[in-house]
């Protein structure tokens, strides 16, 4: 199953056709450009550049300039990831001492530019993203669709606001099934669905496939690419350890909890869709909702209150004047529940899944998820668009961070 397939299942919030089209045809048009926490340019201990890259996903660009900087790829901080096929600009924090080497460093289609002295730049130290996209392959009457959609979702007030693509694989959309299986302690599930599930068209695949019908763990480290390296990681602790449990443990702490943040996506898109399936209202509150704060045009998740029948008037007007949000449940052991038809909503998911929220404390203690909510709509700041003749539709527009563009082009293009 593919990306597009695995997002059917999810309902569109307009009801006006899209635009068709593709994205990320070449890099250049997808570009996405970081705006950062103004604290991350203080203090004097690191040194703060300019990352652009193109083609290049964070991870692997940050362990490239360590490598030819001769430093530990641990000391370089950055906000966010960053998508691969795009060119995008972002800042990392390195060791003021490192300066001078990392300014030395030079890799294809990426650029680093000094900008300041500033702070360790951790996950999060961002406001938002500003994005400039091109939508190739559209119809002539792309433009006037667009404007449609775009008038039907300000009177709903926003886009569904759906984890994107990039949360489950794009060519394998495994990762939340990999992270039910380690809710349930299914680990040799996990592992032989992370080792061997395979589309068929990426290098490695076939080396995935005999793995998935043999479970031979010494013809896979013989046949697993190179590059494949947390798959080898995963192999060569089983075959130290003979339990597939410490196997995953061994992985990056940031690797293992993709996969239960993957299925936290996917409950949570599944809320949304069903509200929508059913007529609930993402831009209405309705008793036992509970709705996040909004400034700015920022939402702030760790700011919530509960929807009660004594303050729905004041809650609805607020969120008609855009200072605040409904939300949806991102589950977790500690997750603030709602209550009333929402609350049964939510209720009706968990029980289809056979899963409860006791088992998000149960993970290893480094996986532990207490969750949160998060808001169900996404109004993009700042948003345009105009149609560029032999090319498609280009849109420009600003959103918090946490938010997919992918989701909002999905509601315009229409295109799972």
């Amino acid at each position: 199953m593919d990306h597009r397939e695995f997002f059917s299942r999810f309902r569109y919030l307009s009801k006006e056709p899209g635009i068709g089209g593709r994205i990320k045809v070449q890099p250049e048009d997808f570009v996405v450009i970081e705006d950062p926490l103004p604290q991350i340019f203080e203090g004097r201990k690191h040194a703060i550049f300019l990352l652009k890259k193109r083609n290049w996903d964070t991870m692997s660009a940050v362990k490239e300039i360590a490598k030819r900087a001769g430093i530990n790829y641990r000391d370089i901080g950055f906000a966010g990831t960053k998508d691969r096929h795009a060119v995008t600009y972002q800042y990392i924090s390195v060791p003021a001492e490192a300066r001078g080497a990392v300014e030395n460093v030079q890799i294809r289609d990426i650029k680093l530019r000094f900008v300041s002295h500033g702070r360790f730049i951790k996950l999060g130290h961002l406001l938002g993203n500003r994005f400039r996209i091109i939508v190739r392959d559209v119809g002539e009457d792309a433009f006037e669709r667009t404007r449609e959609i775009v008038r039907e979702l300000k009177r709903k007030c926003g886009f569904p606001n759906y984890f994107g693509y990039q949360r489950f694989g794009e060519k394998r959309v495994t990762n939340h099934l990999i992270g039910k299986l380690l809710l349930r302690g299914d680990f040799e599930g996990a592992a032989r669905l992370f080792l061997g599930a395979h589309g068929g068209d990426m290098e490695g695949d076939e080396a995935r496939r005999r793995f998935w019908e043999t479970g031979d763990v010494e013809r896979a480290l013989e046949e697993f690419p190179n590059f494949l390296r947390y798959e080898r990681t995963l192999l060569y602790r089983y075959k130290e350890t003979g339990s597939w449990r410490r196997a995953f443990l061994s992985l990056p702490l940031p690797v293992m909890r993709i996969f239960i943040h993957a299925y936290q996506s996917y409950l949570f898109n599944l809320y949304i869709s069903r509200r929508i399936e059913r007529g609930i209202p993402l831009n209405e509150a309705l008793v036992g909702d509970i709705v996040v704060q909004v400034k700015g045009g920022i939402p702030y998740r760790d700011r919530t209150y509960r929807v009660t029948k004594g303050n729905l008037d004041f809650v609805n007007e607020k969120i008609r004047r855009g200072e605040a949000m409904v939300s949806g449940p991102l589950f977790g052991f500690a997750v603030r529940r709602a209550k009333g038809l929402p609350g049964r909503l939510e209720e009706e998911i968990l029980e289809a899944e056979g899963i409860s929220l006791e088992v998000f404390r149960k993970l290893p203690k480094p996986m532990a998820e207490p969750g949160g909510r998060r808001e169900l709509l996404i109004r993009p700041l700042g948003l345009t668009y105009g149609h560029i003749p032999g090319t498609g539709m280009c849109f420009r527009f600003f959103l918090p961070k946490g938010v997919y563009a992918t989701s909002v082009l999905r509601e315009i293009m229409k295109d799972h």
